[in-house]
């Protein structure tokens, strides 16, 4: 049995997902420290898969997910090799 989900929770979501982004973005211009920064640009990542998801709820196509995939695929390496090469500039000073 196959339920739709209402056009107005999706909406209602793409807006939350949107003010998160709005604050998270303000995180990453404004944040005190280059910690912030990388937590902020890690949570950007996951609230335009958060919008990549439900914009394939919107138009029913699986074929978004593969990207949702690459997406976090990337941006945990990115958020890795950051975290790794501050910690290497820090063992140097």
């Amino acid at each position: 049995m196959m339920h739709e989900i209402p056009e107005i929770v999706i909406y209602t979501g793409l807006a939350f997902l949107l003010l998160a982004l709005l604050l998270s973005f303000v995180r990453l211009v404004r944040g005190p420290s280059v910690n912030d920064r990388i937590a902020a640009m890690d949570l950007i990542a996951s609230i335009v898969t958060g919008f990549i998801i439900i914009y394939s709820m919107l138009w029913k196509s699986e074929f978004y997910i593969d990207v949702v995939i690459i997406i976090s695929l990337i941006s945990f390496i990115g958020t890795i090799a950051i975290s790794t090469y501050l910690r290497q500039k820090r063992k140097s000073l």
